[in-house]
């Protein structure tokens, strides 16, 4: 315990006292974020606060690396330094989507090269046992990138990001102590730490900062890999989780259930209106906060962050009791509601647009009538002159 208070505190001093010096370095070479038409914020700010975040990882995984069963800290070591030189390189002059598709399956490749992170069974989810070892691989591949981009699209507004991923690693972080994984319990615990000390710089007035794709793409691999390891647990490790076995991929999708909903419901709008699925628009779930609850970005990530606190809550409490047949269908159910939800809150940004242009028109035209009458004395006067 008193190594675990260690290793959260130890990342959370070393991220809240190198980022300061962060801001300094990229405000005077000038590597700021500029405003654009959908930026959410109105002047230049700091961003590269991910770098922070790779200094932490890497020197916990010195320190943790005691308590890894397959000597996974040192796979962790060069697909986080990849990850890394990718988000740093986008954040500063941007990098193309299929390069950092390399990239993301280059580290992918060093951590499920261990053994440890070997995904053959479905335990019983959908009637499925045992599968191939490559095809195991391929579906932990395929789902490690998708929750890299996905949690890399979530970070769209102040807070929003650290506070879903203080809530995801909370949720693995209990299950790899229940399990008695130390491991990976401090590599939440230290994914903690930093999320917290930057969340305390990202919601500042004065010392803003961003976390940037460095940081985005860094924390989402974090994830993404302990996402794949609870997956690949075995069977006799899973007797001490407060759920079936044959419930892990539902409760695995309803703790990431905020990115992964996000990211697939904005990507079927955009391709039911024959666009490109990675178009810009505002129809994330934070812009509806935002813009159909009129909230600010603290309340609106506080908000999305409770609903995922509360979702996940509700699928383990339920995935005791019931099979997976029964438990898909109230995690569909559960999603229906969360459809119904953003359209509710779509209506209402319309409403509220609406009504807005409504009076930029009156005021328009009341400004116009104004005018008026002195235009037409103008002219009489020129006329009688």
């Amino acid at each position: 315990m008193l190594y675990a208070i260690g290793v959260f505190l130890g990342c959370f001093v070393l991220t809240i006292w190198t980022i300061p010096k962060i801001i300094r370095v990229v405000t005077h070479k000038n590597l700021m974020d500029d405003p654009g038409s959908r930026s959410s914020h109105e002047t230049k700010t700091p961003t590269l606060g991910g770098v922070s975040f790779f200094l932490a990882f890497i020197g916990v995984m010195f320190f943790i690396r005691d308590f890894d069963h397959f000597e996974e800290a040192i796979y962790f070591v060069p697909a986080l330094t990849i990850v890394f030189i990718a988000g740093l390189k986008d954040d500063l002059v941007s990098i193309s989507p299929r390069a950092k598709l390399v990239a993301q399956i280059s580290a992918i490749g060093f951590i499920l090269y261990n053994s440890g992170f070997q995904f053959n069974t479905f335990n019983g989810f959908l009637g499925i046992g045992d599968i191939p070892v490559w095809l195991g691989m391929v579906l932990s591949g395929f789902l490690m990138i998708v929750i890299i981009n996905a949690f890399n699209l979530i970070d769209g507004i102040d807070g929003l990001a650290s506070m879903v991923g203080l809530v995801i690693s909370g949720a693995y972080g209990t299950i790899f102590y229940l399990i008695d994984e130390p491991f990976y319990m401090l590599v939440c615990l230290a994914l903690q730490g930093c999320l917290l000390a930057f969340l305390y710089y990202n919601l500042s007035v004065h010392r803003k900062i961003f976390m940037g794709d460095t940081g985005s793409l860094l924390v989402g691999f974090i994830i993404s890999a302990l996402t794949v390891k609870m997956l690949a647990l075995n069977p006799s490790d899973m007797i001490e989780l407060p759920f079936l076995m044959e419930n892990a991929p539902v409760v695995a999708v309803s703790i990431l259930i905020v990115p992964l909903f996000d990211t697939a419901r904005v990507f079927t709008i955009r391709l039911l209106q024959n666009r490109s699925p990675f178009s810009a628009d505002r129809n994330h779930i934070h812009h509806l906060f935002i813009d159909g609850l009129l909230l600010s970005h603290r309340r609106a990530s506080f908000f999305i962050s409770v609903l995922n606190f509360l979702f996940i809550s509700f699928i383990v409490l339920m995935a005791k009791e019931v099979g997976y047949m029964q438990l898909t269908g109230m995690f569909a159910i559960s999603i229906a509601g969360l459809c119904v939800m953003c359209h509710a809150l779509k209506k209402n940004r319309d409403r509220l647009q609406s009504r807005s242009s409504a009076v930029k028109r009156l005021k328009n035209i009341v400004k116009q009538r104004q005018s008026e009458p002195l235009t037409q004395l103008n002219v009489l006067r020129r006329n009688a002159g």
